[in-house]
């Protein structure tokens, strides 16, 4: 048991990145892969002229990044049957012309009665060459062969080895006539469908169900399809027997139930019934408390798109057919195709080109950090080599303040630890008498020693003693009369006052036992 929750614990462990990164790679690629005339952003213009017996209407669309918008729609043709190609062809080209949508792509949507619709069962192995499968096998699945049919088809749905398909096809001597009509005026048809399939484009545009189910109703009977993902699978058509609503309600509901049955068996949700509301309330009223399903009126639900005359009685054909044309998530047919599939190459030479080109631009973003740094040096090199002359005068002055400040310094010591020796002189000059003169003057920082001839030398030390430079006055050697100068001869040694003497330390010192 452990054993088997190790190993689950570590393919979850395996399986968790390998899924993101595939979800990274497909978005990856999604990106590298768009292109710029993508559907989903491109701008593009469409027209679609629906025929139906007694009634031909044109839509006239546009889609601008996503958006969607019908510019106008008319009913251009009403009468009795179907139109003549060249009425039609007339009709239509003016209606253009009054549009001012010349040279805009126009989609011919024909009735449910010109169109053959039926669902086939292939084999799954046929999946990649599936359009030639089809084209061989036309003969065989519709009453056309190729070479005398519009078709185009759908695939359904894919399971036990089985795909479904739906196939639409239509005569071409039935429409030629009227795509050769609309030449001659100078209009060319691109795209052919059929009106039930733009009916359930646009049931699919507004419920947002992939199943729904269709019911036109009118006074003499009903007709209606199926649609699975948006793609018809199935018409039906009906006639009122009776003119009792009650029975009419009947017989729509048991259209409705076949259509839940059906989805039942898929497994799939309950689904949405379209009514297009061409009867009376009474009928109406009777199927919306009847039905179990969603039930939505085309004539009471918001369309979700842009029209010109909201309160207009819509053409929901045309206006499904331009749906068809301009929706990126529609899966309308184009029976001009005739089963054909183009393949879109994925835009890799733009892509590998953008992808290059940012690659480039990513390398410059994460070098030019590095480089705008090595500029910032450079410049502040270059400011260092114009500053460095200035710096060496700068070095060179503070060398004379520090030598300045030395002397300064002496002065001051010099000035406050001694007197100066030109006060000593000036107050020797004032002491002594007139009668004395000096030979020799020596001063120290601590003393004064004087040498010279005076009438008594016994009188100086009083004199020097009272002066408040000195102290200690005394003879430093013996005097003695000159007799040739008739004086004393002196040399007087002085302490000077306030400064003290500077004692030579000692090395040893002895007493008595």
């Amino acid at each position: 048991m452990s054993q088997a929750l190790s190993i689950a614990k570590l393919t979850s462990f395996f399986t968790g990145p390998a899924t993101r990164l595939k979800g990274t790679r497909e978005m990856l690629w999604g990106i590298l892969t768009f292109s710029p005339a993508d559907d989903a952003i491109a701008a593009k213009k469409s027209i679609c002229v629906s025929i139906e017996s007694g009634d031909v209407s044109l839509a006239y669309g546009a889609r601008f990044l996503s958006r969607l918008k019908i510019k106008e729609f008319t009913r251009i043709s009403e009468g009795p049957g179907f139109p003549q190609a060249e009425d039609l062809a007339s009709a239509v080209a003016l209606a253009v012309n009054n549009a001012q949508a010349a040279r805009t792509d126009i989609t011919l949507s024909i009735p449910k009665t010109w169109a053959i619709i039926t669902t086939a069962e292939l084999p799954s192995v046929v999946k990649e060459s599936i359009s030639d499968v089809v084209a061989y096998e036309l003969d065989r699945l519709t009453p056309l062969s190729p070479g005398e049919a519009y078709y185009d088809y759908r695939i359904l749905r894919e399971s036990d080895g089985k795909l479904t398909i739906s196939i639409v096809a239509a005569r071409i001597d039935k429409i030629e006539p009227y795509l050769e009509a609309l030449r001659e005026k100078g209009l060319q048809v691109s795209r052919i469908t059929v009106n039930l399939s733009c009916i359930g484009t646009l049931c699919h545009f507004i419920a947002e169900r992939k199943n729904t189910l269709f019911i036109e109703t009118h006074e003499g009977g009903y007709e209606g399809a199926f649609f699975f993902d948006g793609c018809i699978t199935g018409a039906f058509n009906g006639t009122f027997t009776a003119s009792d609503e009650q029975r009419r309600t009947d017989v729509i509901m048991k259209e409705i139930q076949s259509f839940q049955d059906a989805v039942a068996n898929q497994g799939d949700e309950p689904q949405v019934v379209m009514l297009l509301g061409r009867t009376t309330s009474p009928l109406k009223e009777l199927l919306k408390l009847r039905t179990t399903v969603p039930l939505m009126l085309l004539d009471e639900s918001d369309l979700k798109l842009k029209l010109p005359e909201p309160l207009k009685d819509v053409p929901y054909s045309s206006v499904g057919g331009v749906l068809e044309s301009l929706w990126s998530k529609s899966r309308g047919l184009d029976l001009l195709k005739q089963g054909r599939r183009e393949t879109i190459k994925a835009p890799l030479g733009v892509s590998l080109i953008l992808l290059f080109i940012t690659v480039i631009i990513l390398i410059l973003l994460m070098l030019t950090p590095f480089r705008m740094e090595e500029k910032r040096i450079a410049e502040i090199d270059a400011q260092i080599k114009l500053k460095k002359d200035e710096m060496k005068k700068v070095e060179a002055l503070k060398k004379d303040v520090d030598a300045l400040s030395t002397d300064v310094s002496t002065i001051v010591h010099f000035k406050e630890n001694g007197p100066l020796s030109l006060n000593i002189l000036k107050e020797l000059t004032t002491i002594l008498p007139k009668t004395t003169w000096l030979t020799r003057v020596r001063i120290t920082d601590a003393t004064v020693e004087i040498e010279g001839y005076a009438s008594s030398a016994t009188e100086l030390l009083p004199k020097l003693e009272a002066s408040k430079y000195f102290k200690k006055s005394e003879f430093a050697s013996p005097t003695f009369r000159d007799a040739r100068m008739n004086a004393d001869r002196f040399i007087i040694k002085m302490e000077i006052e306030g400064v003290k003497k500077t004692e030579p330390a000692v090395k040893g010192k002895s007493g008595k036992k």
